[in-house]
């Protein structure tokens, strides 16, 4: 997968706006981008360790940074920095969105955990 033609914070730094070559951009939340993080931290080492991340409603991106050719590091303002978030991963993120929120809200729901 190649680098998208364009990364745009909103200005809330709420939202992510990937755009890449052959689609329509999309907009991910700094919300799911946060509880989605391709961190060990958040992934674990194996789907059994995969943490479901409480409390993110209101968490914004506070900065991205290039990671070689091929990533970026999204620091968010609750001070996580450890996800690398590869093209290929923002790729599938934006074309499962939909499916990773409604499987995270069931996990929240399912652990009597909120989002606020």
């Amino acid at each position: 997968m190649s680098a998208p033609k364009e990364l745009r914070v909103s200005k809330d730094r709420r939202t992510l706006t990937v755009t890449y070559h052959d689609h329509d951009p999309f907009d991910l939340s700094a919300e799911l981008l946060r509880v989605a993080s391709p961190s060990a931290e958040v992934q674990g080492h194996s789907p059994e360790q995969r943490v479901t991340v409480p409390g993110k409603r209101n968490v914004a991106i506070s900065t991205i940074e290039p990671v070689g050719n091929y990533a970026v590091r999204i620091v968010f303002d609750d001070g996580h920095s450890t996800g690398i978030f590869t093209w290929n991963y923002l790729h599938r993120l934006g074309h499962e969105k939909d499916a990773v929120w409604s499987d995270y809200l069931a996990s929240l729901e399912a652990k009597g955990l909120s989002r606020d």
